[in-house]
């Protein structure tokens, strides 16, 4: 870990010292940050169905800015203000009890600063004399693995969750644009939220009958989005959102840009989150044959959990394939690397900005009239990506793509975003590639 004087974190994160979940947190309220509403609360819900009693925090505000701000040196992204802040909240809350309370931090590889998140809290806690707090976390650089250690099947209803979360915010998005009643959308999103999350933490659940449940459910969730009044017209401009996925997930740290983006007329079109979780899968597998190991358990136990994975996401995706006609991701992520590898290649750098790189040729080619990156303010990610976007612009038949930064200090994005806009429009008007619709758009 390397910190800063004063406090603060710098680039460098490692996997050492990244605690594994299991002994002691059974006996815990494990609080989950809320990155974003469906996906978080489908974690807790599968880390309940082994027993784990597992919560998700409350959505961040002013006092989550406050708080962590106190215990940083002002040089750090957003998130992480985000997430101790949030943490602190419950430190300061009625009944807090340090040796019956635990946080999920995950940790990544690579330079980005979000590797030191969790050595970093854990200092904070124990500065603050609360060294029995559990701050677990696992890593991205074994695909998250590190969570099937608190029990076998916890890591397929966890990634089932996952899906299943990036399926029913993209019905919401898809849908809540043209809504005839405001607020029925949302409505149906929090009465589906709940749903879902009561299959996903039931307890005994063999795999089969769980994943069948879960499909069954889905199903009953697309009918009651498809029966919401609507008004599907054809023209609304089409915005795909990417960049880092903290700030791109949670509505606060971008001061819901998703939803000012419906207020000016636009639909959104948002980066599931499955796709980090498929670009760690491939970046195990990268360096396991970079390192000699293409044939070796390590090899073999990453090609079976990518195939079951698969298996899984395409059993609960397939009753949506009428409805996301033109909003369909791609197969694999190996499309999208491909892609960015001419502007970013995979093997020269790492996280989001590899994405980003190749996700621009990807929705060029779905059809969509612009594209927004969200990051925070000097995140390494949107700062990398910014620096490419001129050429993909260009090199795309001068699709617009705009940088948005967020610090948290609330600035009014609005004039910014209404001349994203009207440059999308005009691109609109002669773009190369159509959108498509489903079938009940007149």
């Amino acid at each position: 870990m390397v910190e800063m004087p004063g406090g603060g974190l710098r680039a460098g994160g490692s996997r050492h010292g990244a605690r594994r979940l299991g002994p002691g947190l059974m006996e815990r309220r494990l609080y989950l940050p809320r990155m974003t509403d469906c996906g978080a609360e489908a974690l807790a819900a599968a880390l309940r169905s082994v027993g784990i009693e597992a919560v998700v925090l409350p959505p961040p505000d002013a006092r989550t800015l406050d708080l962590g701000a106190r215990y940083l040196g002002g040089e750090e992204c957003l998130p992480a203000k985000v997430t101790l802040g949030d943490f602190l909240k419950v430190v300061e809350g009625p009944g807090f009890d340090p040796s019956r309370t635990a946080f999920m931090m995950p940790t990544a590889e690579g330079p980005c600063r979000f590797g030191q998140y969790a050595p970093y809290i854990r200092k904070v806690f124990r500065d603050l004399g609360y060294p029995e707090v559990l701050v677990v976390s696992p890593t991205s650089g074994d695909g998250y693995q590190q969570v099937g250690s608190l029990g076998p099947e916890l890591t397929r209803t966890a990634w089932r969750g996952v899906v299943a979360s990036d399926i029913l915010r993209k019905l919401l998005l898809k849908t809540r644009p043209y809504e005839q009643r405001p607020g029925e959308t949302d409505a149906a999103y929090a009465v589906s939220l709940r749903q879902l999350c009561a299959t996903l933490e039931a307890r005994d659940l063999r795999p089969r009958a769980r994943l069948e449940a879960l499909r069954d459910g889905l199903t009953g969730i697309r009918d009651r989005f498809r029966a919401l009044p609507t008004r599907y017209e054809r023209g609304r401009l089409l915005i795909g959102i990417q960049g880092e996925i903290f700030c791109r997930m949670e509505e606060f740290s971008n001061d819901h840009l998703i939803r000012r983006l419906e207020a000016c007329g636009a639909e959104a079109w948002l980066s599931d989150a499955s796709e980090w979780v498929w670009y760690c899968n491939d970046e195990e597998e990268r360096l396991l044959r970079l390192t000699g190991r293409r044939f070796s358990l390590g090899m073999l136990g990453a090609k079976l959990r990518d195939h079951v994975q698969h298996a899984d996401e395409a059993a609960l995706r397939a009753p949506f394939a009428e409805d996301f006609i033109g909003y369909e991701e791609p197969e694999t992520v190996a499309e999208i690397l491909r892609a960015g590898d001419r502007y970013l290649p995979q093997a020269g750098a790492s996280g989001e900005m590899v994405l980003s790189a190749g996700k621009v040729d990807y929705l060029f080619r779905k059809g969509v009239d612009g594209i927004i990156d969200i990051s925070p303010f000097s995140c390494m990610n949107g700062i990398v990506s910014e620096s490419l976007y001129p050429r993909q612009s260009q090199e795309h038949a001068g699709i617009p793509i705009k940088n948005f930064y967020f610090d948290g200090k609330g600035e009014d994005i609005t004039d910014d975003l209404e001349i994203f806009l009207e440059l999308c429009r005009t691109y609109q008007r002669r773009k190369p590639h159509p959108r498509r619709y489903p079938p009940w758009f007149s």
